[in-house]
């Protein structure tokens, strides 16, 4: 097959979208499939918007294209985006890479094409230039949005209205194809318009061999952790929205350690926190350093509002470490309650709690048994590459 994927970024840049679009081109080409990725050339979330001049080594499969950056981009393509007509409206969203010779380039493409693939809302451009390529050719285009559904108890949950307005619903309905991660999501696709034969129910995996293997005692001496010591532990890109923020507030009386980039908004929020002296901040990590990470910790906390599935749950899980998360999104409905982690109301109030040691071993176990039954990458894998080489020869 010959395949097109998009993808708002691409490694080195740091995600959860990212990185399964890059496993997923790596399968392909390891099954001998031929993948050219259609990215920007961002690698932090800012340079989507603010513009890069950064170089990357030779990837003949990787076309990167700079976004667009000008004063008042922002105001600009709000202004233009509230311009009822869809297409319009997916090349302008504030939020998005705006890459004009992505778009000049998907109308034009000759190369061998059988199917196009693209992630992920609300990342709108490059899924526009997605589709307008897979119109151009004639091949099926399949769309994998990680649909965030924010808190289910708030009418108003703004992460909901932003991943189910107009023209993310259009974007849905024009997929020849939908993965979908939980049965949550599944629901809300279908809710949306898309009929539910074009929706496949796939969820991710994990590869322990990728995040294991850490020495816990020597990354709790580097934190100044005593043996006996509760430790909590929050991977994400730091911010509200992923709950850095409440697990801040909630004043756990246990050590706190964080990692990963942290988002402007967060650092404001930092600056006036009073007791710091509880938080450990690691920054991004390495592979080697995350491995460490989660040797480290007893629990594992995302309470986050804006996760589809949540693939760092399962890294944590394959280290035999329970999970906390929020009633919200795909990590509400993947962790059990009471089984393999903590499913709680979306309030910082709810993450106040004492943990049994016992207890927590024993849910760590539990989701651990859960890696190595349904949380396989090469069966999550071959499924989409069998749907698209179904659809690219009947399409």
């Amino acid at each position: 097959m010959h395949i097109a994927h998009f993808i708002q970024r691409y490694p080195p840049a740091l995600g959860g979208s990212e990185s399964y679009f890059a496993r997923l081109t790596d399968y392909h080409r390891a099954h001998g499939d031929t993948v050219t990725v259609w990215t920007s050339s961002a690698v932090e979330l800012r340079e989507m918007w603010e513009g890069t001049n950064r170089t990357f080594s030779d990837e003949p499969h990787v076309r990167r294209y700079s976004p667009l950056a000008f004063p008042a981009r922002r105001y600009l393509l709000k202004a233009a985006s509230l311009i009822p007509i869809r297409r319009l409206q997916a090349l302008t969203l504030p939020c998005n890479p705006v890459c004009p010779q992505m778009w000049r380039d998907a109308g034009r493409w000759s190369e061998p094409l059988d199917a196009v693939h693209a992630g992920c809302l609300p990342y709108t451009f490059p899924i526009a230039c997605a589709l307008r390529l897979a119109r151009k050719r004639g091949v099926p285009f399949f769309l994998t949005p990680f649909l965030h559904l924010g808190d289910p108890n708030d009418p108003n949950d703004a992460t909901r209205h932003q991943y189910t307005q107009p023209v993310m619903r259009w974007l849905l309905r024009e997929a020849d194809g939908v993965f979908v991660q939980t049965l949550a999501e599944y629901r809300a696709v279908v809710d949306l318009g898309v009929p539910e034969s074009r929706v496949t129910l796939q969820g991710l995996g994990v590869d322990a061999a990728e995040c294991t293997g850490g020495n816990r005692e020597a990354a709790r001496s580097r934190w100044g952790v005593s043996p006996n010591e509760l430790v909590i532990g929050h991977l994400a890109n730091l911010s509200y929205e992923k709950g850095t923020v409440d697990l801040l507030k909630a004043c756990l009386p246990h050590r706190l350690v964080l990692a990963g980039p942290a988002m402007p908004s967060f650092e404001r929020y930092w600056e006036t926190y009073a007791d710091k002296r509880r938080i450990i901040r690691l920054g991004v990590l390495t592979d080697a350093e995350k491995r460490e990470f989660f040797a480290g910790i007893d629990l594992f906390c995302l309470p986050s509002r804006t996760d589809s599935f949540g693939l760092v749950l399962l890294e944590a899980w394959a280290n035999r470490k329970p999970v906390m998360v929020y009633r919200a999104g795909g990590p509400a409905e993947l962790v059990r309650d009471g089984t393999d982690g903590y499913v709680v109301e979306c309030s910082h109030q709810q993450l106040m709690r004492n943990f049994d040691p016992e207890e927590l071993r024993q849910r760590g176990e539990a989701g651990f048994a859960r890696t190595i039954t349904e949380f396989r990458w090469p069966e999550k894998l071959a499924l989409v590459r069998g749907r698209l080489g179904a659809a690219s020869r009947h399409g």
